[in-house]
């Protein structure tokens, strides 16, 4: 057993945080539905949107009936909207392939559409108990920090990356699944990648990168997310004036919502594109 496993799991039982897809009632669906939409989006903003989603759609079948605009309407604020797309269209194969009930099996779920590795092993592992190695931005940098004694992981998952996560992995499945929740919660919680509190952490006298002197990180340049006046923000406030409407909208009230002209033409064509609006007559637009 690693020497790392009885302190992270006994923080972890003081100090995890109460979320509802953490809960001994949760269903697979609400840890799915979660998993979706914490890709890239904190957990404040996410907790009011999952709770009204699971209200209106408690199991896949109930979303699955909806068309797809009111999973994007539903969506609301949480950025990347073609999520909600994906979210549906995985629903939708649930029912159709595994009669309604979210699958256990880490190669069934990674063949639901929008469902990749990360989000398979989060799912099999969070909601069915499952043993696997999951690898999300907060244990891929608690694992370089630790054990590779670097600031922050490669931008992408390596070979290297894997096995080492695969060695410390608990060989009991329940103590596996809670074991990869409980470092991603240390490192969204402690070993966070702006301020690490390393007086708080319970592995720091076993922490590689604290002991080599906290060297500063040497790798390729780290992606910086903009916003204003980017494409996704254009995006963002085109959608949010279909949202926000029952029913057609003209293109007048999409002119009035983006001035750059160019920009908001190229964006309207790519949402077109994506399936998150329709073109459903002369010069009026809707969700799908």
């Amino acid at each position: 057993m690693s020497e790392l496993h009885e302190p992270i799991l006994r923080w972890y039982d003081e100090h995890a945080r109460e979320l509802p897809w953490r809960g001994p009632d949760a269903s697979p669906w609400s840890v799915m539905v979660s998993e979706f939409m914490l890709q890239q989006t904190p957990v404040s903003r996410v907790l009011p949107v999952h709770q009204e989603w699971l209200r209106r759609w408690p199991a896949p079948a109930d979303l699955a009936a909806e068309p797809t605009g009111e999973a994007v309407r539903a969506w609301g604020r949480l950025g990347y909207p073609r999520r909600a797309l994906r979210l549906h269209a995985a629903a939708t194969a649930i029912v159709e392939q595994h009669g309604g009930e979210v699958p256990a099996a880490y190669d069934e779920l990674r063949a639901l559409p929008g469902i990749g590795d990360y989000t398979a092993a989060a799912i099999a592992s969070f909601a069915h108990g499952r043993r696997h190695v999951v690898l999300d931005t907060n244990v891929r940098r608690v694992f370089a920090r630790v054990i590779q004694g670097v600031e922050f992981p490669s931008p992408s998952v390596t070979k290297a990356e894997r096995e080492v996560a695969l060695e410390v992995l608990p060989d009991e499945d329940a103590t596996a699944a809670t074991w990869s929740v409980a470092v991603m919660e240390l490192g969204a919680l402690v070993c966070t990648a702006a301020g690490p509190r390393c007086h708080d952490c319970p592995v720091a006298d076993r922490c590689a990168w604290r002991s080599a002197g906290h060297p500063a990180y040497d790798g390729p340049p780290r992606k910086v997310q903009t916003w204003a006046g980017t494409d996704r923000q254009c995006r963002g406030r085109l959608l949010a004036v279909l949202r926000d409407t029952d029913g057609p909208v003209h293109r007048s009230r999409l002119d009035a919502a983006w001035s750059e002209d160019g920009q908001r033409i190229r964006c309207l064509a790519s949402l077109i594109e994506d399936g998150l609006v329709a073109h459903v007559g002369p010069d009026t637009y809707a969700l799908p």
